[in-house]
């Protein structure tokens, strides 16, 4: 193999759903990495709620076990309702209404659960793909012997494969441009200790676990060059939500001189939503916050406030990448000219 893009191929051996000609089957994402289990999801109300509950998580992944929901639905004899519950599971990652709006404009052109079911690993395929394209194109703007530090979990766990920016990372390290692997823990449900920890082990690549509040003085020792983070919305200004905490990342890097690199298929673009301050925030039960694996380390009666995203300006976003090309400093000019126009 030669090149950046196959030798990531070595690199991505995780895999977050299947499909099994009669159910969906996805990888509890919950458990990891104490413990390796799928949960059989028969019918599309058990979709809706593994996206509900995190079995399943990553804007990307979602999309595309809502699509496969959606199959599901229809052999039901429920399509409408169950798409209804299936868009309603979280409100702030944009690839899952977008996946469910192929699937819906399908059915109403009287599409039966085959075709569907065709359209479905059509996104998954797509998704595969994209994430290929970007971790090359983003991988190419890092010089050799950089050092970069992500956020959350953005790889094969978060979507059909490879990953967004956990795929940069992959092809970075593969072909000899990343020399420093950094992910923070990224509070509460610690995504980046339990799942992207988890993956890079998986395929041996070394990195190292820093607590979120260690990211400023990481970056001012000159350790790493590059923030790399995905996103679940992208506004048509180009500013872009994302895990809670990306914000504060952009801000520092800002302040150390560390480029900030967002990496998202084009999907996780919504410009119907002309900036960040119209994108609805999901909040979640404070109890995550309060305390951790099943036990309350808060006193009792303390209150907490629970985001799970944040809105990171565009004006903080120094290169975004998308299956359709670089976008250097994006706004809404430069957003609009890229994906003014659609595909279906």
């Amino acid at each position: 193999m030669s090149g950046p893009d196959n030798a990531a191929v070595t690199h991505d051996s995780v895999c977050p759903l299947r499909w099994d000609g009669q159910m969906l089957e996805l990888l509890d994402q919950r458990l990891l990495p104490h413990e390796v289990r799928w949960l059989a999801c028969r019918d599309s109300a058990a979709v809706a709620d593994a996206i509900r509950a995190l079995v399943v998580r990553g804007a990307p992944a979602i999309g595309i076990a809502a699509a496969y929901g959606a199959v599901l639905a229809q052999r039901e004899g429920r399509f409408e309702t169950g798409v209804a519950q299936l868009r309603a599971a979280r409100p702030t990652a944009v690839n899952l209404v977008w996946a469910l709006d192929r699937m819906h404009a399908l059915a109403a052109d009287g599409a039966d659960a085959q075709r569907l079911l065709a359209e479905a690993r059509a996104i998954e395929a797509e998704d595969l793909a994209a994430n290929h394209a970007m971790a090359a194109a983003g991988a190419q703007l890092i010089e050799p012997g950089a050092g970069v530090l992500t956020h959350c979990n953005t790889g094969a766990l978060a979507t059909a494969g490879l990953g967004t920016a956990l795929g940069v990372v992959r092809v970075g390290v593969a072909s000899g441009r990343i020399a420093r692997v950094f992910a923070g823990e990224t509070r509460p449900w610690l995504q980046g200790a339990r799942l992207t920890m988890w993956e890079l082990q998986q395929d041996g690549i070394a990195a190292t676990l820093i607590i979120d509040s260690a990211a400023a003085a990481l970056m001012r020792s000159g350790a790493v060059q590059w923030v790399i983070v995905g996103a679940d919305r992208i506004a048509a200004n180009g500013d872009v939500a994302n895990k809670i905490g990306t914000y504060a990342l952009a801000l520092m890097a800002r302040h150390h001189g560390v480029r900030m690199m967002v990496v998202a298929p084009s999907s996780t673009v919504d410009l119907a939503t002309a900036s960040g301050d119209f994108i609805e925030i999901e909040s979640r039960d404070p109890a995550e916050v309060l305390g951790c694996g099943g036990r309350r380390h808060a006193p009792e009666g303390v209150t907490a406030w629970n985001p799970v995203f944040d809105i990171t300006p565009a004006s903080l976003v120094d290169v975004l990448v998308t299956e359709r090309g670089v976008l250097r400093r994006p706004d809404a000019a430069i957003m609009r000219a890229r994906f003014g126009k659609r595909d279906a």
